[in-house]
């Protein structure tokens, strides 16, 4: 990571604030870290900056369920840098009621899906002039197993359940992933994705206390958000995990996904539903 410039969005807490400690370990010139709270936000570039010296930290704020958050936070990130060696869409949450945003979405497919395929859309051009061996590394989940994307309801308007549209909304990161490194063949640059492990992280606790105490529960038999964090380190990082694109990890370990998330069809349809909601093509 000698020199590189990294950005990480929800990399103020959890497994994204772990992933950005391991990476300003390996000393990048610069990290620029996307998050939402501002006292997590300085606590996270004050810890940085003590355990990475020398690394350059800087901090950006955005609700990234907004589109209009995304771009605003995308141009500011484009506007600063010439180039990005690594991005990591790692931002995301879990909603125990159906909320829409002001773009009338989801707000699980808004942020868990739609912030990664904004965000990559518009910082691409700088991706690109990473040239060979710029990354492109999205955190989905072993939680896809066992769904399929209804594109008759992809805002989950039907009977919405939580753990579903987030199950979903990890599917579709598999399938924009590979979309993704479909697009970027013979550019030299990569796209993965990874599970990290259910981590006992703060994941869940923006919801009710029924919803929070359970995940709590369930949480005492996970691992570390450092743990967690090896394989999106290993993605970023690794000399290895430069040669092959499109793929999905675990335990820094290539993982065959489910059935539904090698559907290229399916893949090149919700990119396409992707443009159509962000408004570009």
């Amino acid at each position: 990571m000698d020199g590189k410039i990294c950005v990480i969005t929800g990399g103020t807490a959890g497994i994204g604030l772990a992933a950005s400690l391991q990476i300003g370990a390996l000393r990048p010139s610069r990290l620029i870290l996307v998050g939402r709270n501002r006292e997590r936000g300085e606590a996270a570039s004050a810890r940085l900056r003590r355990e990475a010296p020398g690394v350059a930290v800087e901090i950006r704020y955005a609700d990234l369920s907004s589109l209009a958050e995304v771009r605003r936070v995308a141009s500011e990130i484009a506007g600063s840098v010439d180039r990005i060696d690594v991005l990591v869409n790692n931002a995301g949450a879990i909603f125990d009621r159906r909320e829409t945003t002001a773009d009338g979405l989801e707000r699980t497919f808004a942020l868990n899906h739609m912030s990664y395929f904004l965000l990559t859309h518009l910082l691409l051009d700088r991706v690109r002039a990473g040239g060979r061996g710029a990354r492109i590394v999205s955190t989905s989940s072993e939680a896809h197993r066992g769904v399929t994307l209804d594109f008759d309801d992809l805002q989950n308007a039907r009977g919405y359940g939580a753990w579903l549209a987030y199950r979903r909304s990890k599917l579709a990161n598999i399938l924009f992933t590979r979309e993704l490194a479909r697009r970027l063949e013979g550019s030299g640059g990569v796209a993965n994705c990874l599970h990290p492990g259910f981590v006992a992280s703060e994941f869940g606790n923006n919801n009710g206390f029924l919803f929070r105490n359970a995940l709590r529960a369930a949480k005492l038999a996970a691992i570390t958000p450092q743990e967690g964090a090896r394989t999106i380190t290993f993605l970023a990082s690794a000399p290895s995990a430069g040669a092959d694109s499109g793929r999905y990890f675990e335990k820094s370990r290539e993982l065959r996904p489910s059935r539904a998330a090698e559907d290229d069809v399916g893949a090149r349809r919700l990119w396409a539903e992707s443009e159509r909601i962000a408004g570009i093509g």
